[in-house]
């Protein structure tokens, strides 16, 4: 039975006791479900340990399924087997469904895969909590900020917001990296990104996580389970995978300083990105488990600060103490957005949401945390290569 309560918000909330958390063993899910466990929920979690984010041995060497492994009712499994599915919506009265393969380029070339997870797992759930007999009342997703793909910009010769498409290979190919807009000729104004902005992903990744969230609300709307999403932006910290060289710059980066490599910063470097840490984003989700009166809303969760890319590898340096060259190399990826930052204020009127880490606090803390950390091989290379392969690497 849920129990009624209001948070430091005044903003009304809902506990509700068996909480299911797909890929509840990744850097999100295994932070939310330790701060559930904490607040004494019973959280079951659903994952495959993709060795991609655990490695092959992840009973000796991941430390985030480690971590919660003895204290949550684990399920290793997938999010596209059926019977999986069955025996973790048992007695579950909410599901955060987190699972899903994440990485923006790799999803170019791997994208029978990206479908089959992000979409089918999610049509999966969707269609036994339609079908079969459940105690589940509301469905958390994740979708991610790749599904704006580029951000909101201002124009003042149309004197109106605008969306500019993705950036074509021939520009970038001279070196050109902003982006345009039809009609007009002078340079466009970045903006924060609201949750009404237009939805135009430009990776295989970005267009799965658009329907993850579209079906999440049509669905439960219809048989009547409450649906909340959130479009998470570049999350970072402590736990997060130091060995996938797909996704999260600052592991790729961490990494190749680790090993003493140099780091290639794509395009000229100035290309921004709105980093949050990872106990912010943790926290905002569980808002979006507990608040009232939120269902079939869709939530920001970011800093709403841009920061560059040259930044974050001369931070990281900083931090580290090591002096390893860093090069702005004019390489680019077919697929990458120019830039992206969150308009938050959604999230903080309606769940009390507000980040607590900035970026430079955020950093120093990911930082301590990976100098204990055995150094990572820096498969980094390997990943250019397979990007050249398909020619998505310029």
């Amino acid at each position: 039975m849920a129990v009624s309560y209001k948070n430091r918000f005044n903003i009304p909330y809902f506990t509700m006791k068996r909480v299911l958390i797909t890929g509840g063993a990744g850097f999100i899910g295994s932070n939310v479900a330790r701060k559930l466990l904490a607040k004494n929920y019973d959280v079951t979690v659903l994952d495959n340990l993709s060795p991609q984010i655990h490695g092959e041995d992840p009973e000796h060497t991941s430390p985030l399924y480690i971590g919660i492994r003895d204290k949550v009712r684990f399920i290793r499994g997938s999010v596209t087997n059926r019977e999986d599915w069955l025996e973790a919506l048992s007695g579950a009265d909410a599901v955060i469904h987190l699972a899903a393969e994440t990485g923006t380029g790799q999803s170019m070339y791997e994208i029978e895969k990206y479908v089959n997870v992000n979409i089918g797992g999610t049509a999966l759930l969707l269609d036994l909590l339609t079908n079969t007999p459940h105690t589940v009342r509301r469905v958390v997703v994740a979708e991610s900020r790749a599904i704006y793909g580029e951000g909101r910009y201002w124009s003042d010769e149309l004197n109106t917001y605008v969306y500019p498409l993705e950036r074509p290979d021939e520009t970038m190919a001279r070196g050109d990296f902003e982006v345009k807009y039809p009609e007009c000729t002078k340079p466009l104004r970045l903006v924060a990104t609201t949750e009404d902005s237009a939805i135009h992903p430009n990776s295989v990744y970005g267009i799965t996580k658009q329907v993850q969230g579209q079906l999440v609300h049509l669905v439960c709307k219809s048989i009547g389970v409450e649906s909340v999403s959130f479009r998470y932006q570049n999350v970072y910290g402590p736990g997060q995978s130091l060995s996938n060289p797909y996704t999260g710059i600052l592991s790729i980066f961490s990494t190749r300083i680790k090993n003493g490599n140099g780091i290639n910063v794509f395009e000229d470097g100035r290309e921004t990105r709105d980093f949050v840490y990872i106990d912010d984003v943790a926290d905002a989700t569980i808002l979006g488990l507990e608040a009232e009166g939120v269902s079939g809303h869709a939530f920001n969760i970011g800093t709403g600060v841009a920061t560059d890319v040259l930044t974050v590898a001369n931070t990281l340096k900083k931090y580290y103490g090591i002096d390893v060259p860093v090069t702005v190399s004019g390489n680019y990826r077919l697929g990458d957005i120019r830039h992206n930052f969150a308009d938050i204020s959604q999230a903080r009127r309606l769940l009390g949401f507000e980040p607590k880490w900035t970026f430079d606090a955020g950093i120093a803390k990911f930082v301590e945390w990976v100098n204990g950390q055995k150094i990572q091989e820096d498969n980094y290379d390997k990943s250019i290569e397979e990007m050249k392969r398909k020619n998505l690497y310029k």
